[in-house]
Parts: C-alpha cells; sequence; structure tokens
C-alpha cells in the first residue's frame, strides 16, 4: 500500500517560496482526524508566513513523506493507525535530525510527556491550546527555539530530578561562567542566533559551545538542555496564567 501523503499545494516538492525576503516555514501535518487535520489546515494557511507540504494520517507514513518533503517543522499527534507519533518522532529525528517535532495532542498523561520529550519532540502542546500559540510554537521551533508550556513543566521537571544523580550534579559544577549565562538563554527559548548577539559572539562559536555544553550535561537538545536548567534553578519556572 502506498502511503497516505495529501497536499493541495503544487509547491510541495519546491523549496518553500519567501515572504517578506524571508523563506517560508514548511510544515507537515500527521493526525488521522481529517476534519481536524483540514481545519488545522485551514488556520496555517491564513499565515502568510507558513506553508503545508505533506499531510499523512498514520504513523507509518510519516518518515516517508518527510523524507520526501523535509519540512521544517511537524505537527504530530500521538495517537495514529499503525507507529504511534512518539515513535515516529524518534524514527524522525534520528533520520532527520533538523526537523523540528511538535506533539499536538489530546493526552496530558505524565507518560505521554515524558515519552514524547526522551523521543526528541521539540515541543508538546494540547489540541485545546489557543490557536495562536500553536502558531508561535511553529516559529519558535523553527527559529531553533525550545517550546514547553507551563502546565508541562512541572511534570518534565519532576522527571529531571527523578533521573538525576550525581554525574549530572558533577557536570553542573564543572561548568563555567559562560556556559552557565549560554544555558540560561538557552533555557529562555533564544535561538543560536538570538544567542550569538547577545553575547557578542559568532552564530557558529554558538552552535559549536552549545554541542560541548550538551555533551557536558549528557543531553541531546535544547528541550533537555531547558529542562535542566529550570530543575538546577538557574531560570524562574515559568508559570501558568489564569
Amino acid at each position: 500500500m502506498m502511503p497516505y501523503d495529501s497536499t493541495n499545494n503544487h509547491h510541495s516538492d519546491l523549496a518553500p517560496p519567501e515572504f517578506n525576503g524571508r523563506r517560508r516555514i514548511s510544515v507537515m501535518l500527521a493526525d488521522d482526524h481529517v476534519l481536524f487535520r483540514q481545519a488545522l489546515r485551514h488556520l496555517l494557511e491564513s499565515e502568510p508566513d507558513i506553508q503545508i507540504v505533506g499531510e499523512v494520517g498514520d504513523g507509518d507514513s510519516v518518515l516517508n513523506v518527510a523524507e520526501k518533503h523535509h519540512p521544517d517543522v511537524i505537527l504530530m499527534d500521538i495517537s495514529m493507525p499503525g507507529t504511534d507519533g512518539v515513535s515516529a518522532t524518534r524514527d524522525v529525528k534520528a533520520e532527520i535530525p533538523g526537523i523540528k517535532v511538535i506533539i499536538l495532542t489530546m493526552f496530558s498523561e505524565d507518560g505521554h510527556v515524558i515519552r514524547a520529550v526522551r523521543a526528541g519532540a521539540d515541543a508538546y502542546l494540547l489540541k485545546n491550546t489557543e490557536a495562536t500559540k500553536v502558531i508561535d510554537a511553529i516559529r519558535a521551533a523553527a527559529r531553533g527555539a525550545s517550546v514547553i508550556e507551563p502546565k508541562m513543566a512541572a511534570t518534565l521537571l519532576s522527571e529531571f530530578r527523578r533521573m538525576s544523580n550525581l554525574q549530572e550534579e558533577d557536570g553542573l559544577a564543572s561548568l563555567t561562567e559562560r556556559e552557565i549565562e549560554l544555558l540560561r538563554l538557552v533555557a529562555k527559548g533564544l535561538s543560536n542566533k538570538e544567542i550569538a548577539f547577545e553575547l557578542h559572539l559568532a552564530e557558529s562559536t554558538i552552535k559549536n559551545r552549545l554541542s560541548i555544553l550538551f555533551e557536558k550535561l549528557d543531553v541531546k537538545d535544547r528541550t533537555q538542555a531547558a529542562i535542566y536548567a529550570l530543575s538546577h534553578g538557574l531560570v524562574q519556572q515559568p508559570t501558568t496564567q489564569r
């Protein structure tokens, strides 16, 4: 059976056109509910800097379609026929690590959140999240920033503390003041370009220093680094607005 790949955009096999001199953010949708995908497509296509390049309705097709279109961001449901969204996220991150994955699901249980972050998800949002926050998360992920929803922060911090050990504490103690400042900026959601501007360094230098920092802390991405910073009190924990 051929993988399901639905897109009405005739430019889906080409690089996304520019908007105001900048390349549009290419987005792929992975959700088995057709009506939800249609609503999401309608929402995102109203944004001039975002372009939908592909859709899938099952987890087994995610990697194939991602390899075909190379989107900047994938909006991924967890519960889909075949491979679940967490496993699909792990597969995408293993094969095409540059793609950002935002989990968009109905599941708020701790286990799902933790599994998704371990798989490499760059954000975890609930389907009842405000539309503007979904759009903001796409833009943030595309520029390399971490997105941690306040509702999920307590769960992630609790898990990270549970997994903490003396080796990790030694890792924090071994950081220089410059590395701690770099970690704080990552935790605040700044992209490499923004951090470079803040620290008056080249963007390539920031990229290299982050690689060294992640290795020291035994974390694999910006999201885990941000959680590490939060759990060790380097930045203030976000609060949920009421």
